[in-house]
């Protein structure tokens, strides 16, 4: 482990609060279809979220990662998408059982989403103050003369300087870390239980970066919520996530708590993508280790394990059949058929 990861305080060894889920995920599915051709994108995905727990999905572009927490609040496209099968359990209630009215009053109070790119996500026609408004509007049914005063808080919340000025701005005023923050504060405007956070540091630099999940872990904790951290950085999760779930080719390949896949990775994609990470006690002449080739096609998989043409432990049980996920000790899962050692 990086001696930059090793001097950061990792995630929980065990789900802070309460031992009963808020959310849980069975072998969850979803498609895409394209004439004849196939895509699964999710493909039997299992996961499950405590209170106060913060969860982290990492894998690369393409591994399903965004398109898991679009399937929690039934928020694909169809067509040409389509959950096929599994169920998603938010404190006892099957999400993919609702109406669409019922889930209505899910999204955006109970559950909230922060989505990659501000710019796209925000309405560049509408004022902070506008936008801010409409969930607590919608959901809590606040009075008007107590708008503004939580709209201020909202925005002192997430650390925005001069709120009173900014309020009646307009998102292209802003920039691309202040706008971030924007959508935060609107997630947290009707107090969700559960913040899905996709990708919420992509085109920012580093220093922001850390600023923006600082907060989100400060603000998590102050609310009692709980959080899905997606990335596809796994250096970044080191310091904010209680447990990790690693996903490849639409399905998690790894589970653990932060310590023990930063510590005793058991999969080869974990251990490739920890190889890939910059190393502050590496030596000036040391290069990062990348994982070669390229992610499968999910509308074309190989045979056996997906990971298998791209791993340097593969023998001829990976390319024949694909591995369950199972426990490997205690709650640390994986779901490969030989023991990586380092």
């Amino acid at each position: 482990m990086s001696e930059a990861i090793a001097n950061q305080p990792l995630g929980n060894a065990s789900a802070p609060g309460t031992t009963s889920s808020l959310l849980q995920v069975d072998s969850l599915r979803t498609v895409f279809r394209q004439g004849r051709r196939e895509v699964k994108a999710v493909d039997g995905v299992s996961f499950s979220v405590a209170r106060g727990e913060t969860l982290a999905i990492v894998g690369e572009s393409g591994s399903g990662k965004s398109v898991t927490a679009m399937s929690l609040l039934r928020l694909i496209p169809s067509p040409p998408g389509e959950i096929i099968d599994g169920d998603v359990f938010f404190d006892g209630r099957n999400l993919l059982d609702m109406t669409e009215d019922e889930l209505r009053d899910i999204r955006g109070n109970e559950i909230a989403m922060i989505f990659q790119e501000p710019m796209t996500s925000l309405n560049p026609v509408l004022t902070v103050r506008q936008q801010l408004a409409e969930p607590m509007r919608v959901h809590h049914k606040v009075k008007e003369e107590d708008i503004e005063a939580r709209c201020l808080d909202l925005l002192r919340q997430v650390r925005i300087p001069d709120p009173e000025t900014r309020l009646d701005a307009y998102p292209h005023q802003f920039s691309g870390g202040m706008r971030q923050r924007v959508m935060i504060a609107m997630a947290l405007a009707c107090e969700p239980r559960l913040l899905i956070a996709d990708e919420p540091t992509t085109a920012l630099d580093v220093t922001v970066q850390a600023q923006i999940l600082e907060l989100l872990k400060d603000l998590t904790r102050q609310h009692g919520s709980s959080m899905i951290l997606i990335t596809h950085d796994l250096g970044v999760v080191a310091r904010y996530a209680d447990r990790i779930n690693v996903m490849y080719a639409g399905r998690v390949v790894e589970s653990g708590t932060a310590l023990e896949i930063f510590e005793q990775p058991r999969h080869p994609y974990t251990l490739g993508l920890i190889n890939s990470m910059p190393r502050l006690d590496a030596s000036e002449k040391a290069r990062l280790i990348p994982i070669e080739g390229q992610p499968p096609d999910l509308g074309n998989l190989p045979p056996g394990c997906p990971f298998s043409p791209r791993c340097p432990f593969a023998v001829d049980q990976c390319r024949r059949e694909d591995p369950p996920l199972e426990p490997y000790q205690g709650q640390h899962l994986k779901a490969c058929w030989v023991n990586v050692d380092e």
